[in-house]
């Protein structure tokens, strides 16, 4: 029986090849695109699953609301480990990072930059799983100047993994025996280790300043222990240890703080939440967002449920004509339920075809994915246990699913009034699937309407005056390395032509900034006069060269030596203190012992970091920092002008073989938004999948109309009714359908956008002339289907389509 099923079946597909090709192309591409971003989901959620105690790991972020600033740092300070296990018992472990970030290591005569570097506690590999290739990973960072890399740097350097014992020189100055190698961690972690230097060479490490938040700190719980029991031990740690502190150095207690609004707190993330669900403004690599994943999902299951509306409504169209077929069956004996499972067979067999296109289809555009998401995105024979059986039910699902209301639909006709031809369920009769067309302009709609906004929020970030200039600033890294160099460095580069100014320093508008210290407005730290603020250190060309402002005083001079003594502020900072005016106005610096500082100037607000966070309170203190350079060009030969300032580096005393590091501002600036920027480009891809989509159901409706019509349209004809009318007769459902989906989109696309900017501190205003240009777009999209079938059905014989009836 269920043989002859499937040979009809197969007949039936193979009978129709038009429109089983659209049918299947179309559900295939919302498979296709549902199975792109199941592997973008698992892999988001897959984020530092390899280390085999993830579910037992925790890190302690810092979460302070003090006197009207707020701090949220992924420090901790140096001993909150080893009070924990000290005072706790739940907690097993701990393992500390500190100077997370680049390096430079030198390879024969040549030194290069190298990122993922860090320096860590022995305890490590007890906390992380990090396999060793070499080297005993109970000792291997029991000494000062150890050093552990991965695989990859140990055949960059050294061409081999059998390296235990060889020497690295790092930063031009340290020696570092090489005393492990660990294999490769994954691309699914929030942290990376190419570089793992011992902890034990840093004095610091060891003492109890439990007001120095300058370490990174994981901490491992016993099987059982939960977050809400480790915020516990924070909560108590922290009164316990940093309280009197606190006391010392605000004038305030917790109780003070709380009291007042704030908050003095540490928190526990659990290990594998810290890329999707970490917040923090200053991760040590770029993170993910639930958000985003959460809006992927939707939207594939979305475009998954376009398609199999599509193939629901393409199923119906061809209905007219197989209404013979069902009658004589039906007045030959066929049971309703045997109608029903030969149609369920026909659109399971259809949704097998369109999943085995779909994979094909998946393969070509995963790079494609791995190009805008960039990811490394493979099908893993890990992913194969659960996605095999995880593609099979959803092809079962979807065929039983779409087919069931053709089914049920084609099952049901009277073979009395088929074989009189009286079928008279037409196209305005079906309320589902008018409103399964609504459903999918909706959604397409959506999709579109967030495409807009999201494009709208990026041009606004890329235009916005930000209260500094970054065109044509380029920036130089690796200064450092220059030493007692760096300034007549800079002066031989203002020298050349096409540049204009410059200034060296630490702290960059384009990074998001951790560098804290402690102000208060009176040598006496009285309670709620004092308040930390980041603190930038800059040169007197540093205002000058990005275009800044002062609100009012004056900048840094180099005419003036007690100008050490001084400092600038933003406006922010000006309104956090209190400061409408600078008139003998004096700060102390808890850092130098309370030192008064003068306040010499405001400056203009500026964004500082990404946009997402409103601009912080900044002080900028004086000092030639020469970790970055940053020089003001204007030149019709760029390239030339950077192989000048290359030349001239290279040429310092040194400096033969140091990399020449470089970037330009307005580069580094966009790089903080390579999450919106890599959503609004699949945005795009998946607005246009639905849109098409949608076109293939709109397409497969027409036809069904046209086809229930052919004798009122050859009637007509006859009559004399125009190929426009006739298209105008056909078409203004359609639009009527469109234009409710337009009304029922609009509202739903502001709330969900809406929320999303959210996210950001400066935002675009939802414009109207978004929800017109969607309904524009979707309105002519549905006209040019319509009007393509539309008008072969008008210009159509009509004494063929007579005769036909």
């Amino acid at each position: 029986m269920f043989r002859n099923y499937f040979r009809i079946a197969l007949r039936n597909i193979w009978r129709n090849k038009s429109f089983s090709a659209i049918t299947i192309f179309g559900l295939a591409i919302g498979m296709a695109t549902c199975l792109l971003i199941t592997l973008f989901v698992a892999d988001e959620l897959s984020y530092d699953r390899y280390n085999k105690k993830a579910d037992r790991v925790f890190r302690v972020d810092a979460d302070f609301y003090v006197n009207g600033n707020a701090f949220r740092e992924r420090f901790s300070p140096s001993q909150l480990g080893t009070v924990l296990m000290q005072d706790f018992p739940q907690v097993e472990n701990y393992v500390r990072f500190a100077y997370q970030g680049n390096i430079l290591v030198k390879k024969g005569t040549t030194t290069l930059v190298e990122h993922n570097a860090s320096f860590a506690d022995s305890s490590l590999f007890d906390v992380f799983t990090l396999p060793m290739i070499a080297g005993d990973p109970k000792t291997a960072l029991r000494n000062p100047h150890s050093i552990v890399i991965s695989e990859r740097m140990a055949l960059k350097y050294f061409n081999s993994v059998d390296v235990l014992g060889k020497t690295l020189i790092t930063d031009n100055i340290a020696s570092y025996q090489v005393t492990g190698v660990i294999k490769d961690v994954p691309d699914q972690a929030h942290l990376h280790f190419d570089f793992i230097r011992a902890m034990s060479e840093h004095e610091d490490s060891r003492a109890a300043n439990w007001m120095a938040d300058n370490y990174t700190t994981y901490v491992l719980m016993r099987p059982g222990s939960t977050a809400e029991q480790l915020n516990g031990y924070l909560k108590t740690a922290t009164r316990k240890y940093m309280e009197s502190s606190l006391k010392k150095m605000t004038g305030s207690t917790i109780a003070d703080v709380e009291k007042s609004g704030g908050r003095f707190r540490y928190t526990a993330i659990a290990l594998p939440d810290i890329h999707l669900h970490s917040t923090l403004p200053a991760e040590v690599e770029p993170s993910g967002n639930i958000q985003y994943v959460y809006i992927f999902m939707a939207a594939a299951v979305i475009i998954l449920l376009i398609a199999c509306v599509n193939f629901m409504n393409l199923s119906t169209a061809r209905s007219a004509g197989r209404s013979k077929e069902v009658g004589v069956r039906k007045v030959l004996g066929s049971q309703r339920s045997s109608l029903m499972f030969q149609f369920l067979t026909e659109s399971t067999l259809t949704s097998f075809f369109a999943l085995l296109l779909a994979v094909g289809i998946a393969l070509v555009l995963l790079p494609f994915l791995n190009q805008l998401s960039d990811k490394h995105i493979t099908l893993k024979a890990a992913y194969l246990v659960w996605l095999i059986p995880f593609l099979v039910v959803t092809a079962t699902v979807i065929g039983l699913l779409a087919g069931s209301y053709p089914a049920f639909f084609l099952s049901g006709f009277e073979p009395v009034k088929v074989l009189k031809g009286k079928l008279t369920t037409g196209f305005k009769g079906s309320w589902l699937r008018n409103s399964l067309v609504v459903f999918q302009f909706t959604a397409a709609i959506l999709l579109i309407v967030g495409t807009l906004v999201i494009n709208n929020q990026l041009n606004f970030i890329r235009n916005k005056k930000l209260g500094y200039n970054k065109e044509q600033m380029l920036v130089l890294g690796n200064t450092q390395s220059l030493w007692i160099h760096a300034k007549s460095f800079k002066n031989e580069v203002l020298a050349l032509p096409g540049v204009e100014a410059g200034t060296m320093t630490a702290s960059l508008p384009t990074e998001n900034s951790t560098s804290t210290n402690i102000y208060s407005k009176d040598a006496a730290r009285s309670n709620g006069q004092v308040t930390g603020i980041k603190d930038w250190y800059v040169d007197c060309d540093y205002i000058p060269t990005l275009g800044m402002e002062m609100v009012s005083g004056r900048n840094f001079s180099p005419q003036m030596p007690t100008d050490t003594n001084g400092l600038l502020m933003n406006e922010t900072a000006a309104r956090l203190l209190g400061m409408r005016d600078i008139e003998n106005k004096i700060l102390y610096d808890d850092n130098n012992g309370m030192r008064p500082l003068k306040v010499l100037g405001i400056v203009k607000d500026f964004n500082a970091g990404s946009l997402r966070n409103a601009i912080p309170p900044i002080i900028f203190r004086l000092g030639e920092y020469s970790r970055n350079m940053v020089f003001r060009v204007r030149t019709n030969n760029l390239p030339a002008l950077i192989a000048q300032i290359k030349s001239r580096y290279e040429a310092q005393d040194g400096m033969t073989g140091q990399p020449f590091v470089y970037s330009f501002m307005d580069d580094d600036f966009n790089r903080l938004y390579v999450a919106e920027q890599r959503t609004g480009s699949i945005f795009i891809s998946f607005a246009v999948l639905a849109v098409l989509i949608a076109s293939l159901g709109v397409f497969g409706l027409i036809t069904y109309a046209a086809e229930q019509r052919t004798r009122e349209i050859g009637i007509r004809k006859v009559l004399g009714a125009s190929v426009s009318g006739i298209v105008a007769l056909l078409s203004k459902d359609f639009l009527k359908l469109v234009l409710l989906a337009i009304v029922i989109a609009t509202p739903l696309a502001w709330f969900m956008m809406n929320r999303w900017l959210q996210d950001f501190a400066y935002r675009v205003q939802i414009s109207w002339t978004v929800f017109v240009l969607a309904a524009i777009i979707a309105v002519v999209i549905t006209m040019l289907t319509v009007s393509f079938r539309a008008i072969r059905a008008a210009i159509a014989n009509p004494v063929i389509s007579l005769k036909a009836e």
